[in-house]
């Protein structure tokens, strides 16, 4: 029995036999781990290349040799960092690397580094080791625009001039917008970047805090001293001073007062002290002058020249003048009425995947979110989520932040950096790594937060700022219901409520009954967004209908199935 069933295992294609002749059954071998594949689909093991080669021979030299030896010669030495960075800049300069503004105009003047540039100048030994052209034409041949590759263009054969001469040639103008400043990062690298317009809001609420950073510690510092060798130059010449009116006794005249006259008094006489006026004082804000970038530290007392109208013109006045306060209803107001919106998706809602939402019908687009402390920090790939086509005319972006300062001051930068019709502030990503710091859906649990993020960030620019929620943070506890009301008194222009709590994530469904009593508490300026499950052109209109009230409601991770049908079924209905 037992010679019949090893005549049958080794009959099997897929039978193995191990080198003491036992043959082994498929389940068997699936057993001990070993996959059971039919030998004829095996392939040859590939061919061993010379390093290989050389590194098993190095290694069985090495384990031949005696263990207190030193290395084999065969080794490669490895180098230090410097050495490769070194190495590097030689191949930088070598003529295969052709500086790229020399490649696009074909001038050799025109790189502004000249012979400080890091890359080769040479055209003519460019041009000897050059490849030969590839098959086909450039992509750009078609285009408006010249070749940004130029010389160095596999296809540069085919471009229409041959050769892009002249420093008169001059390429078309990006379509893309909001791209960051050089300059821009490394103050924002140097932390020198200033924000006198969140810094006035944030003491105007009473949240600018105690702790300074570096760089204000010095400035204290400076003006510390300055303010102490002032003084001491005053006192200096007021000693002076002193010594020639005792030897001299001119009386002195003292200004009128509430319209009597004191009197004259002698040098040696003690003058009545009067109160020093400063520029802090009165309408004037000791923060604010020149938009940040003056600060006067002198006061203005007797004895000293009048304050001339030139700087008088410089000087702003105070933020908390009532009167000259822009009204809310002055401020830049959008319509989200009846408008397709289309959500910011992280990862996934990029330049490009808006782009094709746009050509299906998208009327608004956001911006993926971007953290605030990153966009303060001048992250280049943070900055990049900020990017704007030109064919998105109702464009915003999203950001996301724990704290009123650092919500307040990257609003303050990216509305001087970005062209965008709005901000929109994330109050609502359920993500731990965002939770754990204080942002996102954590802010629902505290909702004094929630209230000094938005006053700070809409009281210092124009541009309408909307939030983001959920239902709430536990599920069973909704509590949007309740700051709905207040919500627009904050400074927000629009609200998106999305129909689950921070511990749902996205299982069960949205709950639509609760956004409509939401958005029917809401007051008339405050424009409510639904959001949540939004799957097809019925489901939008279904919404719509069962709640007038509510300004429109934005497509999320519907438009990731099917975009092109799900945008355009919308947009067609």
């Amino acid at each position: 029995m037992e010679e019949d069933s090893l005549t049958a295992v080794s009959e099997h294609p897929l039978s193995h036999s191990a080198d003491n002749g036992t043959h082994f059954t498929p389940q068997q071998l699936v057993a001990k781990a070993i996959a059971p594949v039919n030998p004829d689909f095996l392939r040859p093991p590939p061919l061993r290349s010379s390093s290989n080669t050389l590194k098993d021979a190095t290694s069985t030299a090495n384990n031949d040799g005696d263990d207190k030896a030193g290395p084999s010669t065969l080794v490669k030495e490895k180098k230090s960092k410097r050495q490769l960075k070194r190495e590097r800049r030689q191949e930088q300069k070598s003529t295969r690397h052709l500086c790229p503004e020399i490649a696009k105009t074909g001038d050799v003047n025109s790189c502004r580094y000249s012979d400080k540039c890091r890359f080769s100048h040479d055209i003519e030994a460019f041009k000897s080791q050059k490849p030969a052209d590839l098959e086909g034409e450039c992509p750009f041949s078609g285009a408006e625009q010249l070749c940004p590759y130029g010389l160095a263009c596999r296809f540069a054969g085919t471009h229409k001039e041959g050769v892009p001469a002249g420093s008169s040639v001059t390429l078309k103008r990006c379509s893309e917008m909001n791209g960051l400043n050089k300059d821009i990062q490394k103050l924002l690298w140097k932390n020198k970047m200033k924000f006198p317009k969140a810094d006035s809001k944030l003491k105007e609420l009473g949240l600018l805090g105690h702790g300074k950073s570096k760089l204000r510690v010095k400035e204290d510092k400076e003006n510390a001293v300055s303010n102490d060798s002032v003084v001491a130059d005053r006192t200096c010449c007021s000693e002076t001073n002193n010594d020639l009116d005792a030897d001299l006794e001119i009386p002195v005249e003292v200004p009128e007062e509430n319209g009597e006259k004191e009197g004259t008094f002698s040098s040696d006489e003690s003058r009545p002290l009067k109160k020093s006026k400063s520029l802090s004082s009165g309408n004037f804000h000791s923060d604010q002058i020149d938009n940040g970038a003056c600060m006067i530290d002198e006061t203005i007392g007797e004895g000293h020249a009048p304050i001339e109208s030139e700087v008088m013109n410089d000087i702003v006045l105070l933020d908390s003048d009532a009167s000259l306060k822009p009204h809310p209803r002055e401020k830049k107001l959008i319509d989200f009425r009846d408008k397709l919106y289309l959500a910011p998706l992280t990862t996934v809602g990029n330049l490009p995947f808006r782009r094709v939402c746009k050509v299906l019908g998208a009327d608004v687009t956001c911006g993926e979110m971007a953290m605030c402390t990153n966009l303060l920090q001048g992250q280049a790939s943070e900055w990049a989520l900020l990017r704007r086509h030109s064919s998105e005319d109702l464009f915003g972006v999203q950001i996301c932040g724990a704290y009123p300062d650092t919500v307040s001051r990257a609003v303050e930068l990216i509305d001087k950096e970005c062209v965008l019709d709005f901000i929109d502030i994330n109050m609502g990503c359920p993500i731990d790594i965002v939770v754990n710091k204080g942002a996102g859906s954590a802010l629902l649990t505290k909702p004094m937060r929630m209230k000094t993020v938005v006053e700070a960030a809409s009281g210092i620019v124009d541009t309408p700022i909307t939030i983001k929620v959920r239902t709430g943070y536990y599920e069973g506890k909704n509590r949007i219901d309740s700051l709905i009301a207040d919500i627009g008194n904050w400074g927000a222009s629009a609200v998106t409520i999305h129909g689950r709590t921070r511990q749902q994530r996205y299982s069960k469904l949205a709950d639509w009954e609760y956004i409509n009593r939401c958005s029917s508490l809401a007051p008339d300026s405050l424009q409510v967004i639904g959001n949540g499950d939004v799957f097809s052109y019925a489901d939008w209109n279904q919404h719509k209908d069962e709640c007038p009230k509510l300004a429109t409601c934005m497509i999320a991770r519907g438009a990731l199935i099917k975009m092109w049908q799900k945008i355009d079924e919308v947009a067609m209905k």
